[in-house]
């Protein structure tokens, strides 16, 4: 326990662990600290303490000569514990990192962790966590990139496929066994073919920064397999690494990017900067609770002992503190810079643009963020909402950023499950959601990322065949998830084997996959979407860690994979679909009903069926060669009824016509269709005709 090494002065700046071929320099934030120890770490986990020299700025450092990448360490930091005044400091609890590039050791969920008594929260607790927590680790940077990187591919011809590390290749039977579930299964060949086959242009990965399992889930046999956790934003994921070794998660989140980037695949992360692991006055102390709790966190102006919350998850990161926004533009950087990745999505990402307590788009973090040259040539997408006030922000982030789309998910699924006056909505999304995202013509329809499953809810299979939720097997008796579903059995509730149900279902995926991959803006496909992948009527699977969540690859409907292909496949071969500017109303997007005549607002009210016509010889989009893009002129035939329907192409818009697919039939050969005369729709289909010249 006592010190057996000179220390030099630290630099104050990187802040973390940096090796630098002769030691390592330690810098760690914490203003409240009257003494901060450095904890080394032998294999055997034997415990050797250093102090740590007050810098400018708060910053506490250490250079040691000798130490070099897979050194356990973590610090410990004394100072006040006054809880009822928002101070948590307790020496006796080992701190991770907050910049650990490398995280190891398990946790071990009970009292150890937590700064107070769990029966008196306002006690401090003494009992040493060092043997119950996670260590962080000395990373060794070096790596062979090659000549890789950033694939910078435009957001007209993205094509973003939403999984999960684990889920995807866990029950891949071509993959190797040991390989299954980690970073090297998305790396591998079977499941680059699978992406390539598809033809997906970018994986947005659920969360792979260091998360932990809470104790509550563990406790009934369940896990965190989501991610939505953090715990260490700079260290990937050490459960998803096929090997064990010291640092080897690190290294393969590098080759499977590599590899990702050869096979033309950006990599977007899902992440979690809104709030940590740490939860509210009663979670554990970790890390940043037990630095400088007043910096990190938001907490309750009136009443500190506790937490404003505005993600559900009991804290919120305070990021109008200099050292949270450094925390967090550090991470990014270091992700882009390091770790090659194309992009971010943002998990309720309304909280990081709070302020006071209002979301601002002149938020001092989105400034940051547009400002910075290495993040604002990278992928931004928000997820544009949080649960606190006015945490509902569609369409108010600034220019360079994305959003998920939640209103086009709605209306596509309120079309097809047969909500009266749901068509007018349909309109808005299918045409790029302009009220959203046009504004001052600073945006365009890229801004939209339209969506119609994602890991949050029913699969689009269960989409199809549960009216509710059946989320029995999360252990709280159904009352977590979602009961807004907006979701149609076909008539059965669950599995069947009534053929016409089936066939009903399986054109229903079909026709929300084609609203999806037929209107403007970024699609964006969940992962297992095109294997008819089913949760059993889960829509909440945040803690199935198991066969639940994860791809059933033998079960897979073949079908349905072949049409999604050829869908992606047609809509990346027409920019009529992918327009980079908005539609000139009149011109070159023409609303008709089935009869041909143009569209009135009662007809937007009350009806299941519409025509559009897309002019792709008029668009005005050029090329980086400066050369006008030409396409195919489509006339698309939405029938959401449950009768056929006959749609006339009026002749003004062309005489000659060819039947190119539609939800029924799939992609056959394209047959012949005249203009002016009634052209039938089945029930409940979608079907695309392109102008012959």
């Amino acid at each position: 326990m006592g010190r057996t090494r000179e220390a030099w002065v630290g630099k104050t700046y990187p802040l973390g662990a940096t090796f630098d071929g002769f030691g390592t320099n330690f810098a760690v934030f914490s203003r409240v600290g009257e003494q901060v120890e450095l904890c080394l770490f032998d294999f055997a986990r034997n415990e050797e303490r250093l102090p740590l020299l007050r810098g400018e700025g708060h910053v506490w450092t250490a250079y040691l000569p000798g130490v070099g990448p897979g050194q356990y360490y973590g610090f410990r930091v004394h100072g006040p514990w006054a809880p009822q005044q928002g101070l948590r400091c307790n020496p006796n609890k080992l701190l991770l990192d907050p910049y650990a590039r490398s995280i190891a050791d398990r946790l071990t969920w009970g009292q150890p962790l937590f700064g107070h008594q769990l029966d008196a929260p306002e006690q401090r607790n003494d009992e040493d966590s060092a043997p119950t927590v996670f260590k962080s680790v000395v990373a060794d940077r070096w790596f062979d990139w090659g000549n890789d990187r950033q694939l910078n591919t435009s957001w007209h011809d993205t094509v973003i496929y939403e999984v999960h590390v684990k889920g995807f290749t866990a029950r891949h039977p071509d993959i190797p066994e040991e390989l299954r579930g980690t970073y090297l299964g998305v790396s591998h060949p079977a499941a680059i073919e699978h992406l390539q086959r598809l033809g997906v242009t970018a994986v947005e990965l659920l969360p792979i920064h260091q998360f932990m399992h809470q104790g509550p889930l563990l406790e009934k046999g369940l896990r965190n397999y989501w991610g939505y956790d953090t715990i260490g934003f700079f260290a990937p994921h050490d459960e998803y690494a096929s090997k064990k070794a010291i640092g080897a998660a690190v290294s393969e989140v590098k080759h499977m990017v590599r590899t990702l980037h050869q096979a033309g695949i950006e990599v977007i992360l899902d992440v979690v900067y809104n709030h940590t692991a740490e939860g509210n006055h009663l979670g554990p102390t970790l890390s940043f609770k037990g630095f400088d709790n007043q910096e990190y966190y938001r907490l309750m102006p009136d009443q500190p002992f506790y937490y404003y919350d505005t993600t559900g998850t009991g804290n919120s990161m305070h990021v109008r503190q200099p050292f949270v926004l450094q925390l967090i533009m550090d991470s990014l950087r270091y992700w882009v810079q390091e770790m090659h990745v194309d992009g971010f999505r943002f998990d309720l990402a309304a909280s990081l643009a709070r302020e006071l307590l209002e979301v601002d788009r002149l938020a001092t973090f989105l400034q940051l963020v547009h400002q910075d040259p290495v993040l604002r040539t990278v992928k931004l997408i928000a997820e544009p909402w949080d649960l606190g006030p006015g945490g509902y922000a569609a369409g108010a982030f600034p220019p360079i950023w994305s959003e998920w789309n939640g209103k086009f998910r709605d209306g596509m699924r309120d079309l097809w499950r047969g909500t009266d006056g749901a068509l007018q909505e349909f309109g808005r999304r299918f045409a790029g959601s302009a009220d959203l995202y046009q504004g001052d013509g600073a945006r365009h329809p890229s801004a939209s990322i339209n969506f119609i499953a994602v890991h949050d809810g029913f699969s689009l299979r269960d989409l199809v065949s549960y009216d509710g939720k059946h989320n029995e097997a999360n252990g709280e008796e159904n009352r977590d998830g979602t009961d807004d579903n907006r979701s149609w059995n076909c008539g059965v509730e669950g599995e069947t084997d009534e053929p016409q149900v089936l066939a009903l279902r399986a054109r229903q995926q079909r026709n929300l996959l084609a609203s999806l991959f037929l209107s403007q803006g970024v699609p964006m496909l969940a992962g297992g979407d095109e294997l008819g992948r089913t949760q059993r009527g889960n829509n909440n699977a945040y803690c199935q860690d198991n066969e639940l969540s994860w791809f059933d690859w033998e079960r897979a409907d073949v079908g349905l994979l072949a049409f999604t292909s050829k869908l992606i496949s047609f809509y990346r071969k027409h920019p009529t679909f992918r327009r980079r500017g908005w539609f000139r109303s009149g011109e070159d997007i023409v609303w008709l009903r089935p009869d041909g005549g143009p569209m009135s607002s009662g007809d937007w009210q009350g009806g299941k069926a519409v025509g559009v016509f897309l002019d792709g010889e008029g668009l005005v989009a050029r090329d980086q060669r400066g050369r006008r893009i030409v396409d195919a002129s489509f006339f698309v035939a939405v029938n959401a009824s449950p009768d056929p329907v006959g749609f006339v192409i009026p002749p003004r818009l062309g005489t000659r016509w060819a039947r190119v697919f539609d939800t029924e039939a799939g992609f056959p050969e394209a047959t012949a269709a005249e203009g002016g005369v009634p052209l039938s729709v089945p029930p409940r289909a979608v079907a695309v005709f392109e102008r012959q010249r």
